[in-house]
């Protein structure tokens, strides 16, 4: 377990390894697919995630484990009621929240968008994946330097800069004329990203009890998939009300939305304990 002061750099290297191979899973299934079959895709990767199993088990080691004991632990509000600042906690459960829904919001018509771009030309579903992937691109090389980055020089100032970049990225998105300019734009809210989820990630590690701090995560792992969920419903309502444009402007509202919560909520009381 790294000590908190190196938490956002440990924890920006691991959301690298997670975009890494969430950019890597496709490519690998569909190539195995194609040189065996479906059902051999399968067996292998239950291989693969049996020899992940065991290296977990004989060389991934938990120092210091203590169990909680306390019964009040069990519930909620005992949970709550150990917390130092449970304002901060559930600002930035509700930012991870938010993050999530804006993001998740271009994802059911981005596709159509890059259609509509090229005007229906040919080699649109190549550029559409092209694009697609330049965000989990610029992410996977951004968070571990940005982690180490918000350890030096603050987490909260990582953390309001990828808002503004974000928002400074939807914006133009809504009035491109070509491919290019939406896949540098993507590039860049890869960037925005890697500021954002694993940075809120280390202010939970920062600001939790240490035998708290599985509690809190799955509350964020909660709060994250509800964001899931909403933000495809976001983007296909706006769409289907307005256009295709509209969704990235209303995403940078909701992007200026929680920059604006997170300000409040975390933001103000951390600078506040600071003193």
């Amino acid at each position: 377990t790294p000590p908190k002061k190196k938490s956002g750099q440990a924890l920006g290297t691991m959301a690298a390894g997670v975009t890494g191979g969430n950019l890597l899973g496709p490519l690998l299934g569909g190539t195995l697919a194609e040189i065996f079959s479906y059902r051999v895709t399968f067996f292998i990767t239950g291989a693969i995630l049996f020899i992940i199993f065991l290296g977990c088990l004989f060389f991934v080691h938990e120092e210091g484990f203590q169990p909680v004991q306390d019964q009040k632990l069990d519930k909620a509000t005992g949970v709550i009621h150990e917390l130092k600042s449970p304002r901060i906690i559930f600002g930035l459960l509700i930012t991870t929240m938010i993050i999530q829904a804006a993001n998740n919001s271009i994802n059911p018509i981005i596709s159509l968008f890059i259609k509509e771009l090229m005007h229906g030309g040919k080699g649109v579903t190549f550029v559409s994946g092209v694009i697609a992937a330049l965000p989990g691109v610029a992410t996977m090389v951004a968070a571990p330097l940005l982690g180490r980055l918000g350890d030096q020089i603050g987490t909260q100032k990582i953390l309001i800069s990828g808002f503004i970049i974000s928002i400074l990225c939807f914006v133009p998105s809504a009035f491109v004329q070509n491919p290019w300019q939406l896949g540098i734009l993507r590039f860049l809210i890869g960037i925005a990203d890697a500021s954002l989820f694993p940075q809120v990630q280390t202010l939970l590690t920062k600001n939790s009890p240490s035998m708290l701090t599985g509690r809190i995560f799955s509350w964020n792992q909660s709060f994250m998939y509800i964001g899931n969920i909403m933000g495809p419903l976001i983007g296909g309502l706006v769409a289907g009300l307005y256009d295709y444009s509209a969704v990235f402007l209303s995403t940078a509202f909701i992007v200026l939305i929680n920059m604006i919560l997170f300000i409040f909520n975390v933001y103000r009381p951390l600078k506040l304990q600071a003193k």
